[in-house]
């Protein structure tokens, strides 16, 4: 949920008016229910405008001219459109009520009936307590081998969000695109020593590449093309799987958690993420395609888990770029809750313009727009991901 995800009103957009007297500023949203009410006409009743100017539509600050409607497509503006009205394209309404009820919850239910986005009851979070101590670590690798699902963004926004609840965090950098180090204003094509020479140069402490960020608490192991050499060079090496787990050894104490952000694969590099953590979060965007790769990629980690890592297991699934007006968006969440179930995280993270913003400041969220929406939902992942997988 985002800033942008809510209509005028708290319903869905549809049918929209706009008063310019009487009653200023507020606007009246029709939705499907409303339009589906024994005598409604779409028109306003003669108390809601007695005395007050003509009523005016806004889609895009345009005002809508039947007449110039008419004359695209004759007879349409008087039949089902009347002057001061419009159907707004975008607007996605259920007309079955029996297939709406598969759905997730729209935002408008998700208040009334205080059940979370993925139509589960939404439990409550506590704010975590302060350590004494530190480590060792949980290393947490985040996983999904399509690009584009909010990998890198939730890397960072979670750690940042830990980090503000007083937990040590160390993020690593595990893709050659190397897009999680420019993320937190680091250029990779300047580094002399990534997380590569880490992996393939004996004789080199982690100490020699670490970076500080400029999250308190929150550490950076970054990295650059170079890496994308490693998955050709560990092919003959001795345990290939588990160089980076070996690689993170020596920091374990200093932390409560690891994220590994990983690349948007399953090959060796992948792998090697997997055998060295000890849970998988798997950010999914809600979208058709998105959807389809998860069966091979949990079929992955099984693997993993049976072969070289029996420790790792799915932490959870977390949705990505929810967008509650759309059908779509809550079709695939509610298809990935029924397959899922308890595997979904109950926290949501929805469409908004500040993370694209955030990528371009080279800061997190919760620190570029501490109070928006999107800071509000990574810092309730970050509480969640602390109940699910705690710091031992």
């Amino acid at each position: 949920m985002n800033e942008s995800t809510f209509a005028p009103g708290g319903g869905q957009p549809g049918l929209v008016q706009q008063h310019t007297a009487g009653r200023s500023g507020e606007d009246e949203v029709r939705t499907f229910d409303a339009r589906q009410q024994p005598g409604y006409t779409g028109t306003a009743t003669s108390h809601e405008h007695a005395g007050s100017e003509p009523v005016t539509a806004r889609y895009d600050s345009e005002v809508y001219d039947a007449a110039a409607f008419d004359a695209i497509e004759p007879g349409l503006a008087q039949s089902n459109l009347i002057e001061g009205q419009f159907y707004d394209p975008d607007a996605e309404y259920e007309p079955d009520p029996e297939y709406a009820a598969t759905l997730a919850p729209d935002a408008a239910r998700q208040r009334r009936e205080r059940v979370g986005p993925t139509g589960r009851p939404l439990p409550y979070f506590p704010i975590p307590s302060p350590l004494t101590e530190h480590g060792p670590a949980q290393i947490v690798a985040m996983c999904n081998q399509k690009g584009g699902v909010g990998k890198t963004t939730s890397t960072i926004n979670l750690g940042a969000a830990l980090a503000e609840y007083g937990r040590r965090v160390l993020l690593v950098d595990f893709d050659p695109q190397g897009a999680l180090s420019v993320g937190l204003g680091v250029n990779p094509m300047e580094l002399d020593l990534t997380v590569y020479n880490l992996l393939m140069e004996r004789g080199l402490t982690a100490d020699e590449v670490l970076l500080k960020t400029a999250v308190p608490g929150m550490d950076l192991l970054p990295s650059n093309i170079d890496l994308s050499a490693a998955e050709v060079q560990l092919v003959s090496e001795v345990a290939r799987e588990s160089a980076l787990a070996r690689a993170l050894k020596p920091l374990l104490p200093d932390y409560d958690y690891v994220i590994i952000d990983c690349q948007p694969s399953l090959g060796l590099l992948t792998v090697n993420a997997l055998t060295a953590a000890n849970s998988v979060i798997v950010p999914l965007e809600c979208e058709f395609f998105a959807l389809r790769g998860v069966a091979l990629l949990t079929e992955t980690i099984e693997k993993v888990c049976e072969r070289l890592n029996p420790e790792l297991r799915l932490d959870g699934i977390l949705a990505t770029m929810y967008d509650s007006r759309t059908v779509h968006s809550r079709e695939v969440l509610a298809r990935v809750t029924e397959a899922f179930g308890e595997h979904v995280f109950h926290t949501v993270i929805g469409r908004t313009v500040r993370f694209p913003e955030t990528t371009v400041a080279g800061e997190p969220i919760t620190t570029y727009a501490s109070n928006s929406v999107g800071a509000a939902a990574y810092r309730q992942l970050a509480r969640e991901v602390l109940a699910r997988c705690p710091v031992e």
